[in-house]
């Protein structure tokens, strides 16, 4: 579903990871039509970094939370 976001609605994508601030800006970029591409390959490269992240959080487990 993310993905799906991601592609359509790239800005929207930054506020679902918790990242407002680069989502505001993703939607600066967004609002040309030519920004549009670089907004959903960013959004798109950051859903990837997310997940990554999410993944390495539960294989450590609850010791190595900072």
């Amino acid at each position: 579903m993310r993905l799906l976001i991601a592609l359509l609605l790239p800005w929207l994508l930054f506020f679902t990871i918790g990242r407002p601030l680069i989502g505001v800006i993703c939607l600066i970029l967004q609002l040309t039509l030519l920004g549009w591409l670089p907004a959903a390959i960013w959004a798109v490269y950051a859903l990837s970094q997310y997940n990554t992240d999410k993944k390495i959080e539960q294989a450590l487990g609850p010791q190595h939370k900072s």
